[in-house]
């Protein structure tokens, strides 16, 4: 009987991959497997490894493990890992999840944001970066949460998706500088049970990473709850040029 189902399991997959086959997550061209790029649009992607260990920024002409920045002045966040540079691809995916509702794009997000988890010595409190209620019942879900969720998957994890919150909405932060965005984000997280956040190494989970403003004050209010160490994992990063660390 088990083999009878087994075959029947593999006539059903292959009956659907006719039906709907497997496209690239990006240009939607058929593929061999969901949640992959075709080779013409993986040349396009730029994954990012190595870098800073603490901000994970490139580190240019050096061999230098930590940049000058994190030496100086060590982060708020222990260790932030982006599975791709932010660019045209990366950012179609994030606003294909974002506006147009394409939820089963945080399951490919997740896949290639795998392989940043941290090598932690037990398992993590993964939360995704939150929104603001009205945000939330406006769009109708968190695509941080549905990243966290997938992440939740593949590493050995817990995830609460209502422990970190967010009390108030804030104005755009685009344009502003680092202290104005500081200052607008000022109260504007807040952790439910402080207990359960007492000691726990927490992962940090969002999409897009541009200023890092919002993640740092997560971190704030986390690591005055107790967290032992904040994380930040996400799918893409913004990388100027400028900012490349030496």
């Amino acid at each position: 009987m088990t083999s009878i189902a087994l075959h029947a399991g593999r006539v059903g997959r292959a009956l659907l991959d006719f039906a709907l086959p497997p496209r690239c997550a990006a240009c939607r061209t058929i593929v061999d497997e969901v949640d992959i790029f075709c080779a013409t649009c993986w040349g396009e992607v730029e994954f990012l490894s190595g870098g800073c260990v603490t901000c994970g920024l490139p580190l240019a002409g050096t061999d230098a493990e930590q940049c000058a920045a994190c030496l100086a002045a060590p982060p708020l966040i222990s260790r932030t890992r982006a599975a791709v540079a932010y660019g045209p691809i990366a950012r179609q995916l994030a606003l294909r999840l974002k506006y147009g509702r394409k939820v089963a794009v945080a399951r490919t997000m997740a896949r290639y944001m795998a392989g940043l988890a941290g090598g932690w010595d037990r398992a993590p409190l993964i939360l995704p970066v939150p929104l603001h209620r009205r945000r939330l019942w406006w769009r109708g879900f968190n695509q941080a949460a549905l990243i966290a969720g997938q992440l939740a998957k593949r590493w050995p994890a817990d995830i609460n998706n209502h422990l970190l919150i967010r009390t108030k909405s804030t104005q755009s932060l685009k344009g502003l500088g680092h202290d104005q965005r500081r200052r607008a984000l000022r109260g504007a997280f807040a952790v439910a049970d402080k207990a359960a956040v007492k000691g726990r190494i927490v992962v940090l989970v969002d999409d897009v990473l541009a200023s890092g403003a919002t993640s740092e004050a997560c971190a704030r209010v986390l690591r005055r709850a107790g967290a032992e160490r904040v994380e930040l994992v996400c799918w893409a990063r913004v990388v100027r040029a400028a900012r490349f660390m030496r």
